[in-house]
């Protein structure tokens, strides 16, 4: 069982989308993995008083701030988990390893390759007094994604030739749909490219054990101009009561490109919030010379798997339902084929938060694997601008 004596207070900034998934996986992880700390939900911080109380009373947080400083210098916090936009994790990520707090961010990492390398940095100085520190991809800990890792690990695909992902959505096809936080440059770094490319770069990089080295690149803005934003909650806003006004969109609607890993496989990626149709279908094919893999979300629970050394009269993808006791994760969870749903992930990612913890290892993603991730997301950037230019990444 637990040691509840190992205790360690989590205080979140930000209660929205990220936050409510974030507090259901604090809420939850130690009714299902034997852990070697005991996470208390101690603060949560937001701008609004009355809006960060009503979140902490629904979400179960014990107490509020509405100054992430006031929140990071609590004695009874030795966890800060950052829920923000892009804008602001720079600065609260490092004040509180500064402070002495683990500290687990949202992704992307940062707005920009300076402020994720000053994050690495101060990851890198608190790591030397034991503090800990990850970045949230959360499509690691989908049990499915789990096992392609593992089967390409064990060679299973042999030599890796071609990788094809893609993240598709839907929700901004409107052109009245408003202009949201997610969609100015200033507050989100990007927009398609960093807000759910990132996740599709970390997830190919995580399941081929390899980095993108270089990329060519096209980005497009749909709807340049939406009306302005009243309430925005998640995915969900409502316009303003203002007649008419609107403001510049100021990232990318979707962003395409062409890359090659380190281990010699070449790939092509496509991040779009203008698939109409498509909800969240991030989706990533991985063949090789002796097999191939392939993965949706929108059907989170199974992985199809091709075995090419089998004869042709035999050979073919198969699905494999990702719900046996012996799969990543799913043993904690249901018997056989009682699939788990998109906020499992982020209990896995906490649950295995609070091991590096305890065992004093380090984490994984690092915050310098965000930073990999962010300077791929540069070099699209970069390529973009400059007529698809063939752009190496450091």
């Amino acid at each position: 069982m637990t040691d509840t004596s190992a205790a360690h207070g989590v205080g979140m900034v930000g209660y929205a989308f990220m936050g409510r998934v974030h507090s259901q996986a604090w809420r939850s992880v130690g009714a299902f993995f034997d852990l070697p700390v005991t996470p208390v939900m101690a603060a949560l911080s937001g701008r609004s008083g009355d809006r960060t109380a009503a979140a902490a009373a629904s979400l179960g947080w014990a107490a509020v701030e509405t100054d992430w400083k006031d929140l990071v210098a609590r004695d009874d916090v030795q966890i800060v988990d950052i829920c923000t936009p892009g804008d602001s994790h720079a600065e609260i990520a490092i004040a509180a390893l500064e402070a002495g707090k683990h500290v687990l961010c949202e992704k992307p990492l940062a707005n920009t390759v300076a402020e994720a390398e000053a994050m690495v940095a101060a990851a890198e100085r608190a790591a030397a007094r034991g503090v800990r520190s990850m970045v949230a991809f959360n499509y690691r800990r989908v049990p499915a994604v789990a096992l392609a890792r593992q089967w390409v690990a064990e060679g299973r695909l042999g030599r890796l030739r071609h990788v094809r992902a893609q993240y598709l959505q839907d929700w901004i096809v409107d052109p009245q749909f408003p202009l949201v936080w997610r969609l100015q440059k200033d507050k989100a770094g990007s927009g398609a490219l960093g807000d759910i490319g990132s996740h599709i770069v970390d997830t190919a990089q995580y399941i081929t054990g390899q980095s993108l080295t270089g990329v060519s690149a096209i980005t497009e803005t749909f709807v340049k101009e939406r009306p302005l934003a009243e309430e925005s909650a998640g995915l969900a806003a409502d316009a303003s009561e203002g007649a008419g006004e609107t403001g510049t969109v100021t990232v990318d609607d979707a962003a395409l490109f062409l890359g090659r890993f380190s281990g010699g496989a070449v790939g092509s990626f496509e991040a779009t919030r203008f698939a109409s149709g498509r909800k969240n279908a991030m989706r990533i094919e991985v063949n090789g010379e002796l097999g191939s893999l392939a993965f949706d979300f929108e059907s989170m629970n199974e992985l199809w798997f091709h075995d090419h050394t089998l004869a042709a009269e035999e050979a073919g993808f198969r699905r494999v339902l990702v719900t046996e006791s012996g799969h990543p994760y799913a043993g904690a969870w249901w018997p056989p084929g009682h699939g788990l749903g998109y906020e499992h992930t982020f209990t896995h990612e906490v649950k295995d938060f609070l091991e590096a913890i305890g065992e004093g290892t380090d984490p994984a993603p690092s915050f310098a694997d965000g930073l990999r991730v962010q300077r791929v997301l540069e070099a699209v950037a970069d390529s973009a601008a400059n007529d698809s230019r063939w752009t190496p990444i450091p």
